[in-house]
């Protein structure tokens, strides 16, 4: 255990989430879970935007004492309302509200550094933490500010950009997804190297972002999954439903690329004998196409449509299944398989993107990414040869929930986030390494010592 633990020597933390909310999903839960959790190890002191001020409270912390909300709507709210009327849809195009969120960010960071510089500045504070927004190519005032009065920055966890899939143009353009086309020019954005450079230390969220921090920049990189899990919030035990076929599951938004339809087609075989049953949860601009696709393969009565159900009954239907199948070709995190994982439920994913850093072969099953044609073969191979053999689901199952417990939860990712800030702070010798498993040969293989 590293001088970490000790109360006495507990870091005093800035911990920047303007995306931070415990009522919302996604990144704001990520960032309210991830910085709320730092607090055992410590004393944390959150910045967040003005628009999740109303839900700390009802969380029960303190403003000025435990977080503080910064107004910077003058700016951001105009953007937002640009960017709703170009995303092309509720849902869509993604990087687009991305690209107007990152103009608005600076400010935000401008408004940080009036109000907590003088903190800085007088030694209030160990280190600055900024845990959102996620983006890689956003560029940070604070850290080249915080790096001139000797305060460590840390950068992370940073998680995007995963590259689309060869074959894929139509859900892309589908996805409204047409500045993705110019994300190649990020390496000019101004300040993006500097703020590498500034960092104390950087928290990649995925290998593939690890592989866009700058080469000069790699030696202060820790790989940390972006995803993390509440225990609590998954604690239903899984039901065998014996007598009946075996129910595979999906949750995700019902968008092109999440791959629901090359779920449907690659099942339909199975499910038109009424070897396996399906559960659908979740909605979107996909539903009548879907509905419509399950109709004209005949397996209408196998297949259910939840819609949105809140967190619970989510957990209800997956503690239902033997299998969560998610085909999805471009997730930069993955947080859905791993609550069906913190469940005992066996994932099938495609090898691809964050959900394909989560599974192992002890743990899930994946195919590999092709073209659309590939994956529903692929796909459909090894779903009958699931069902065909359905006892290895509860062993794969068990395993999977036994490794997020052991590196998923939001308390393990913040005892690693505490070992990062041991380094910077010159507490421990060596860059911690969590995941030596994945570890990649090559540009990305380093020691464990600085």
């Amino acid at each position: 255990m590293t001088e970490t633990s000790s109360a006495a020597a507990r870091p005093r933390v800035l911990a920047i989430a303007e995306a931070a909310n415990p009522e919302f999903v996604s990144v704001p839960l990520e960032g309210w879970s991830h910085a709320t959790a730092l607090r055992a190890f410590a004393d944390v002191h959150i910045v967040t935007q003005i628009r999740n001020r109303d839900a700390f409270l009802r969380a029960g912390m303190v403003e000025g004492e435990d977080f503080t909300a910064i107004d910077s709507e003058a700016v951001a709210r105009p953007m937002v309302r640009i960017a709703e009327r170009l995303r092309g849809g509720s849902g869509k195009g993604w990087t687009t509200v991305q690209a107007f969120q990152s103009l608005a960010y600076p400010y935000f960071e401008h408004l940080v550094w009036r109000r907590f510089g003088e903190d800085l500045k007088a030694g209030r504070f160990d280190l600055v933490h900024r845990i959102t927004p996620l983006s890689p190519i956003q560029p940070s005032l604070l850290a080249g500010r915080c790096r001139r009065i000797g305060v460590p920055f840390v950068l992370g966890p940073l998680n995007g950009g995963v590259p689309w899939p060869a074959g894929f143009d139509g859900a892309r353009r589908a996805e409204r997804e047409w500045l993705s086309y110019l994300r190649g020019l990020y390496r000019l954005i101004p300040g993006r190297h500097a703020t590498y450079r500034n960092a104390a230390a950087i928290i990649a969220g995925s290998r593939h972002t690890e592989t866009e921090i700058p080469a000069d920049c790699r030696d202060k990189t820790v790989y940390i999954p972006e995803n993390g899990i509440l225990p609590e919030r998954f604690s239903l035990p899984q039901r065998p439903q014996p007598g009946t076929p075996p129910r595979a599951s999906f949750v995700g938004r019902l968008v092109p690329y999440k791959g629901c339809d090359m779920l449907i087609e690659a099942a339909a075989p199975l499910l038109a004998e009424g070897r396996l049953a399906l559960d659908i949860v979740g909605d979107g601009p996909e539903m009548p196409a879907l509905r419509a696709q399950c109709e004209a393969l005949g397996v209408t009565e196998a297949v259910v449509f939840h819609g949105w159900l809140p967190h619970e009954e989510v957990q209800r239907v997956l503690v239902g299944s033997d299998l969560y199948a998610f085909p999805s070709i471009r997730e930069f995190g993955g947080a859905v398989v791993l609550e069906a994982m913190a469940l005992g439920v066996a994932p099938l994913i495609v090898d691809y993107g964050g959900p394909a850093e989560h599974v192992t072969p002890e743990t899930g099953f994946k195919v590999p990414i092709g073209s659309r044609e590939a994956i529903v073969a692929a796909m459909g191979a090894k779903l009958a040869e699931l069902i065909a053999d359905p006892d290895q689901l509860l062993a794969i199952g068990a395993a999977a929930q036994a490794r997020t417990r052991e590196k998923y939860t939001w308390a393990r990712k913040a005892a690693m986030t505490a070992e990062v800030y041991a380094k910077v702070l010159g507490r421990r010798a060596g860059w911690p390494r969590f995941f030596p498993e994945h570890q990649e040969e090559g540009a990305l293989a380093r020691a464990t010592a600085a």
